[in-house]
């Protein structure tokens, strides 16, 4: 699935940002320790690393951007020529394989599994499965699963979409609601607030006469005074202006969107690049917009990377000496595997050191022309580094491709890592199970960690190591700023960390610099949090990757000093 769209509960949102969210996660606590890193190394000179965005593009002219981005100082700009015979005429600040020589550019896409379907429908629709062969069969197998689970993202987002009409009936309905609580249908927040803290009060007298009596009567009037005080609450956020129909329309777009878009077997958004998407020799095609039409989450991942640091500018990056290569490769919606090869070689030929992955998806037909790009990307010492995805899954289990082992590897490439997202909360008192013989339902509260994003997938083998991905406030187009969140997010850190590294300690090899990076992590084994994707089951954080860590740039800056130390 494309890193845009994670479901109902895992979408990206934007908000204005708080002081205790701005730059958190360059600070201490649950943050990298960056800034403590920078103070450590304050003497030393630093060298320019390029890091490669393979994202949905990045806006070039960013305010907060300004000297970071990537320049390729062998093409002459706008001259129609490819004066580099690297492949790719006025490739300046990178490349756009989501578009054609026109300058016309793709961005609405099928998700991979759609595209399947699409590909297997003529055979498989209404064929007779006991005249299949048996590798027939397995493939009927395949396109029945996939049917099922696009049939269920179907159901299940034409009711988010009724869901949110209904929203927006409640909104028109609350002068009315207003009305019939309050006998008034205009009434400020404050007196909306005034009149809930009176039921409240009245929900907690009823409370403690429905437990020394048990009668209906007082049942049903702690039921009619807890809805009113609920209608009050939604109807306070409609009145303060906190949530709008705008909001509830903009859903409602989304997820239709989504439907006639991403699950739609009969929308080709690939159209509009003219090539052939599963021929990996079809290389003549793209342009040189490497922002694209819509750059918002590129734009916000490159900015954690190598946004300006110290200008009072949204957020600061993580690397200070870094410039950002653009390669728009990822849609909306799942990303072509064609597309992300091209773009890792690409950034491995054109200088990069470092590539940033912040995409991903549940099905990839051509496995093993990724995996080339990923292995020719390892032979030149060029460090990958992929979001682990934000299903909340386990992807020991359930992969998020391109993955760190795929079937047919022996062992993991050397320049490869996958990120889990964490959040600025260490730890949070939350009600968990404590049952007992007597009373098995029985509740308590104690503090449990939340250093894993509720909505991080995870993996103790799969997953390497965490990174600050909750609450991060950063660059997007039109130089404006906003609070995202998701692995897409905690990649990038990952990635400044690394480039950071390398600025400092440039005759590190990129191998080293991962083995610093995950060596240093700062471990929190014993630390026990709500397992993402489940309500109360806990487990060990330590279990949800292969370090049990989140990055620390302080720690890892002195393990390299050390190592310098001890090479001389």
């Amino acid at each position: 699935m494309s890193i845009f769209a994670f479901g109902i509960t895992n979408m990206l949102y934007a908000q204005d940002v708080d002081k205790d969210v701005l730059n958190w996660y360059n600070g201490k606590g649950a943050g990298m320790q960056t800034e403590k890193a920078y103070k450590k190394l304050k003497k030393r000179d630093s060298k320019t690393v390029v890091v490669a965005i393979i994202d949905s593009g990045i806006d070039i002219e960013h305010e907060d951007l300004e000297g970071k981005i990537w320049v390729n100082t062998d093409e002459i700009p706008n001259n129609g020529i490819d004066d580099d015979n690297n492949g790719y005429v006025d490739d300046v600040h990178g490349w756009n394989f989501l578009g054609n020589s026109s300058g016309e550019n793709a961005n609405a896409m099928r998700l991979e599994r759609t595209r399947l379907i699409a590909k297997m429908q003529d055979k498989f629709e209404d064929v007779d499965e006991n005249t299949l062969s048996a590798s027939e069969k397995e493939e009927y197998a395949l396109y029945q699963k996939m049917s099922e689970e696009l049939e269920a993202e179907r159901t299940s987002y034409g009711r988010a979409i009724a869901y949110f009409g209904m929203i927006n009936g409640m909104i028109d309905a609350t002068p009315e609601t207003l009305n019939g609580i309050m006998g008034k249908s205009n009434p400020t927040v404050s007196e909306i607030e005034e009149k809930i803290s009176e039921l409240n009060k009245e929900l907690n007298s009823l409370e403690k006469e429905y437990e020394k009596k048990e009668d209906e009567a007082t049942a049903k009037k702690l039921a009619e005074v807890e809805n009113n005080r609920d209608l009050l609450d939604f109807s306070r956020q409609v009145v303060a202006g906190e949530l709008t129909k705008e909001q509830m329309n903009d859903r409602i777009e989304m997820f239709q969107g989504m439907i006639d878009t991403h699950h739609n077997v009969d929308f080709d958004g690939r159209a509009i690049v003219g090539d052939n998407p599963d021929d990996f020799s079809d290389v003549n095609y793209g342009n040189n917009d490497v922002e694209g039409p819509d750059a918002l989450h590129g734009t916000h991942v490159g900015g954690i990377v190598g946004a300006v640091r110290g200008n009072g500018l949204g957020g600061d990056g993580v690397a200070n000496d870094v410039l950002l290569m653009s390669l728009r490769a990822v849609p909306d919606g799942d990303e072509f595997d064609k597309d992300i090869a091209l773009a890792i070689r690409y950034a491995v030929d054109n200088g990069a050191s470092i590539i940033n992955m912040s995409f991903g998806k549940a099905y990839s037909p051509h496995q093993k022309e990724v995996y080339d790009a990923f292995a020719y990307a390892d032979s030149k010492g060029v460090l990958c580094i992929h979001a682990a995805g934000n299903d909340n899954a386990d992807v020991d289990v359930t992969p998020n491709f391109p993955t760190s082992m795929y079937p047919f590897q022996t062992e993991k490439l050397d320049h490869f890592m996958t990120i889990g997202s964490s959040t600025k909360d260490l730890k949070k008192k939350v009600m968990v199970p404590a049952p007992t013989e007597k009373d098995p339902d029985k509740m308590k509260k104690k503090k449990v960690g939340f250093l894993a994003s509720p909505f991080s997938n995870y993996g103790q083998t799969s997953v390497d190591v965490f990174a600050p991905g909750s609450e991060i406030y950063n660059a997007v187009p039109q130089s404006d700023y906003k609070e995202l969140q998701g692995t897409s997010m905690a990649c990038p850190m990952v990635s400044g960390v690394a480039a950071l590294l390398k600025s400092y300690f440039p005759e590190m090899t990129m191998k080293e610099i991962k083995d610093v990076i995950l060596s240093t992590a700062t471990p929190y084994a014993g630390t026990m949090q709500v397992k993402p994707g489940t309500d109360l089951e806990e487990v060990d954080f330590a279990k949800l990757s292969v370090t049990g860590g989140v990055v620390n740039v302080y720690a890892a800056v002195k393990e390299c000093l050390r190592l310098e130390k001890a090479k001389k």
